[in-house]
């Protein structure tokens, strides 16, 4: 079974992070959910999260396949975690995944990591990663090599999809998806 990583820094974006969570435990995924200082941590709207662990704890957890970091006005502080930017670059080290939403893949970019890859954001961070050299995109979910990144919380749940094909398969995509009633189109009658 894979194991997954969400870090949770105060003033994380609700539906990243909690909608991440989720879906990837609807397709029976381990998601470990790490607090960079304090649990439980403050969301972006107030609401306490209790996390399971730490990033300390799980910075060197040989069983980790994947890093997602969630977006929202904290993300600043993901930036400066030393515990998380170690999981990350072992993680890309290693080849394996590594994914983020909203504001968070500009975390990814000052880890180096979309150095030369297409990638896409929050609009508002936008600049900031064309300017390290990002091919960017301006679609849903953009994925390069073993890297993913999202736009925001209105992709939150095609993004957590798009994570549950890379580590279980289409199959248990369509699966997870089929059970959540999702509209074929968001127009209203």
């Amino acid at each position: 079974m894979s194991r997954v990583v969400v870090p949770l820094v105060e003033g994380f974006e609700d539906i990243e992070a909690l909608t991440i969570v989720d879906i990837l435990r609807r397709a029976e995924i381990d998601v470990v959910t790490a607090a960079v200082s304090d649990s439980p941590v403050l969301s972006s709207h107030n609401i306490p999260v209790g996390t399971d662990t730490t990033m300390a704890a799980v910075k060197d957890d040989p069983g980790v396949e994947m890093v997602v970091l969630p977006g929202g006005p904290g993300t600043g502080k993901l930036g400066e975690s030393a515990d998380l930017k170690a999981l990350v670059e072992r993680l890309q080290g290693e080849d394996k995944e590594i994914a983020a939403i909203c504001a968070a893949p500009s975390v990814l970019a000052g880890f180096g990591v979309l150095d030369g890859k297409r990638a896409t954001s929050f609009p508002a961070v936008r600049d900031k990663l064309i300017e390290v050299g990002v091919d960017y995109r301006e679609t849903t979910v953009v994925r390069d090599g073993k890297v993913t990144t999202s736009r925001g919380p209105g992709t939150a749940m095609d993004f957590a999809l798009e994570l549950v094909a890379i580590l279980e398969g289409r199959s248990k995509r369509d699966e997870v998806e089929s059970r959540l009633m999702r509209p074929e189109s968001s127009a209203t009658a």
